[in-house]
């Protein structure tokens, strides 16, 4: 039980590792293309209004 809750644990730490080397990476491109900005929250709300949809068809 020790070994697969330190597993878990592994993978969490990763996952955080992993996504603040994307964040800090993104972060620098978003500051040297600001257009890059606007085109991300595009496609973010896009995603998300696909999402609902999805979510308003399987009710």
């Amino acid at each position: 039980m020790a070994k697969g809750a330190m597993n878990v644990v592994k993978g969490i730490a990763g996952g955080m590792i992993a996504g603040i080397a994307v964040g800090a990476v993104g972060k620098s491109v978003i500051d040297k293309k600001p257009k890059l900005r606007k085109k991300a929250n595009k496609a973010m709300n896009a995603m998300g209004q696909i999402i609902d949809t999805a979510q308003y068809m399987f009710k």
